[in-house]
């Protein structure tokens, strides 16, 4: 549902300041992707031994071997760290694969932080940095930055809430007019369209599995670049 969206950031003195936030649709395609991440994921358990949402846990896990399987090329980018003092907001990625999100935030604040004199003080839990659930890109070959947003989506299962300044923050991440959401009611997770939908995916993700599995049994001990096997495979009869 699109439309002005409620949401709650703290002030200083406790109050809560309302903001509107106009969330966007999902494009159809991208719908497709997410929702099937989104309903598989809707069956494990809400909540885990360390208070962790493993259903958000399950949704990044999902995206983020879709992004290994392309070479860190995924059009889909699972839990980017964003340092929010910059402006627009820089996304902290690795330092050898600039499309791949960085894999320790601690580590990188560690290391990096203080030696930036733009940096204000760490202090944790002021919002320095924030992590939104997907980006979209519109080049996959190039990282998330606010230019090569198409949008940032936040995923929200039951019970989950928008913490405060959390959309205010994710829109300055994403830039005007990109900022959307998805939930199983807006997946339609228990419509039969969408189950088809969704099962022709993960048809799509095994059949892409068992051609990995199979490049790397034919090039197994051979040195050099390997070469992959064709994306197609013949029909094969008895």
């Amino acid at each position: 549902m699109s439309g002005p969206y409620p949401t709650g950031g703290m002030a200083r003195k406790g109050t809560t300041t309302p903001v509107f936030v106009n969330f966007v649709e999902v494009g159809e395609s991208d719908k497709d992707v997410l929702c099937m991440a989104i309903c598989e994921c809707k069956a494990v358990p809400d909540v885990g031994k360390n208070g962790q949402s493993l259903r958000q846990v399950c949704v990044s896990k999902m995206l983020n071997q879709r992004d290994r399987r392309l070479g860190s090329q995924s059009e889909y980018k699972a839990e980017v760290n964003y340092d929010m003092t910059k402006n627009p907001p820089a996304p902290i990625m690795d330092y050898e694969i600039k499309t791949m999100a960085h894999a320790w935030a601690p580590g990188w604040i560690k290391k990096h932080w203080d030696s930036d004199p733009m940096h204000p003080l760490w202090m944790p839990g002021e919002g320095y940095v924030r992590r939104p659930d997907v980006v979209i890109v519109k080049d996959p070959s190039q990282p998330p930055t606010q230019d090569n947003i198409k949008q940032v989506v936040e995923i929200k299962f039951e019970n989950d809430k928008w913490g405060p300044e959390q959309a205010t923050d994710y829109s300055k991440i994403s830039g005007p007019g990109k900022l959307a959401e998805l939930t199983p009611g807006k997946c339609s997770c228990d419509d039969p369209d969408r189950k088809k939908k969704t099962e022709k995916l993960k048809d799509e993700v095994l059949k892409e599995d068992v051609l990995e599995a199979l490049d790397a049994l034919a090039n197994k001990g051979r040195g050099g670049r390997r070469s992959r096997l064709p994306k197609k495979l013949p029909n094969l009869k008895d």
